[in-house]
């Protein structure tokens, strides 16, 4: 089976919609979600915007599968300024690496791991700035109990 079409395993089914739940929970409701086409990804957002009960767009993108940071980033300079809030699900490495990119700092991220970072900034294009952005909390499954 190739990487792309690789379905969810069990512990992903499980902790999607704990991380969506988690998301609604601190009232962190993203404006649109961007997701890789990948099915497992495919799939976590599924599960994630309905354990939230987000009404937003959910946009698929076929660049986001296995990127680097400067994909994401890349996306996220063209997203409207009256997006306040976005959720990326893509890949590792590409998002732990994102996150150093925007925050200078190292987080390792498991499957649906969940990242807020929050920036000063007054557009999307304008990542990423200087300063960076602020690290705001770090979720992972695992630690949830």
């Amino acid at each position: 089976m190739a990487d792309h079409d690789r379905p969810l395993n069990n512990r992903g089914k499980r902790d999607a919609p704990r991380m969506g739940r988690l998301i609604a929970e601190l009232a962190l409701h993203p404006d649109i979600v961007l997701s890789s086409t990948a099915k497992r990804a495919r799939s976590t957002a599924k599960r994630v915007v309905e354990a939230a009960g987000f009404t937003c767009p959910l946009e698929l993108l076929d660049h986001f599968y296995l990127a680097p940071p400067d994909s994401y980033i890349d996306e996220l300079r063209q997203q409207s300024p009256d997006c306040e809030r976005i959720l990326v699900i893509g890949h590792n490495p590409g998002l732990e690496q994102l996150v150093a990119t925007l925050t200078d700092t190292y987080e390792s991220l498991p499957t649906a791991a969940l990242v807020r970072i929050d920036f000063d900034i007054e557009s999307w294009a304008e990542l990423p700035g200087e300063p960076k952005g602020q690290l705001q909390g770090v979720w992972r499954p695992k630690e949830m109990a």
